[in-house]
């Protein structure tokens, strides 16, 4: 199996029940035609006051914890709406995973497809992690999909994924990618459907009125 995928880097705690994604990406970033320059607006109102200046008791202006390749959440981490720009800002920003206890269901599968490894444990597996962030010497995280297992400098624990995920992420593809590799089959189907149903074959372009065809 092709090694696409390794994660080893520090950690930032940022262990907040319901942090949604009108926090995750504030509205006022939602307006840009493309994806570019979206890290600018991770987690803005918790990382700047309302004059812009960083707030010193945000976790990611200190040091220690400036981007990280994991983030350690709290319960129902990105509920609330579905944009998925709150993904791509943490891309963008240089995180690679998430640990928590649960995820909203909505921000899982944007994250999931986008290649952001979203990993749940119990809370105690993850105030054992928050221990290891705490120190700058101890503050290391690293996940082995081929074992399932996540390791930081004095704890480890085992997860689990579905096995689409886990194959999408160890052969490096995200969700357009995985659907490609079936398109031999995708192919087939259509042209075995066509030949059953002609009638239905370019529909949308024979009513009236449709761009091109008048």
């Amino acid at each position: 199996m092709p090694e696409q995928y390794r994660l080893e880097g520090r950690m930032a705690p940022l262990l907040i029940d319901n942090l949604d994604t009108d926090q995750i990406m504030p509205k006022q970033f939602l307006r840009r035609i493309d994806k570019a320059g979206l890290a600018d607006g991770l987690l803005y109102d918790l990382r700047f006051d309302g004059n812009g200046r960083p707030r010193a008791d945000c976790v990611l202006n200190q040091p220690q914890y400036s981007r990280p390749a994991a983030l350690l959440g709290g319960a129902n981490f990105g509920c609330g709406s579905s944009r998925e720009h709150a993904v791509w800002g943490l891309l963008q920003y240089g995180v690679r995973m998430v640990v928590a206890p649960s995820f909203g269901e909505i921000f899982y599968n944007n994250a999931m497809n986008n290649r952001l490894l979203l990993i749940t444990l119990p809370e105690q597996d993850i105030a054992r992690l928050a221990q290891d962030a705490a120190a700058s010497d101890t503050n290391r995280i690293r996940v082995d999909l081929d074992a399932m297992r996540l390791f930081s400098f004095s704890h480890e624990a085992g997860f689990a994924l579905n096995e689409r995920h886990r194959r999408m992420f160890l052969e490096g593809l995200d969700m357009i990618g995985a659907s490609l590799r079936h398109r031999e089959a995708i192919a087939a189907f259509e042209t075995a459907h066509r030949r059953r149903y002609p009638w239905l074959a370019n529909v949308p372009l024979r009513a009236p009125g449709t761009a091109g065809m008048d």
